[in-house]
């Protein structure tokens, strides 16, 4: 039951720390394109 215990809980970890890699990462590029349309638009 421990070793159950073990393994979902690192399982629910992991899923949580790549699913916000995921997120910071979509928001990077987001910032990225908002940057890219500015320096358009004012040059």
């Amino acid at each position: 039951m421990k070793r159950l215990t073990k393994i979902l809980s690192l399982m629910l970890i992991s899923s949580a720390l790549l699913s916000g890699c995921n997120t910071a990462r979509g928001m990077g590029e987001d910032i990225q394109s908002l940057g890219h349309a500015i320096s358009h638009a004012v040059s």
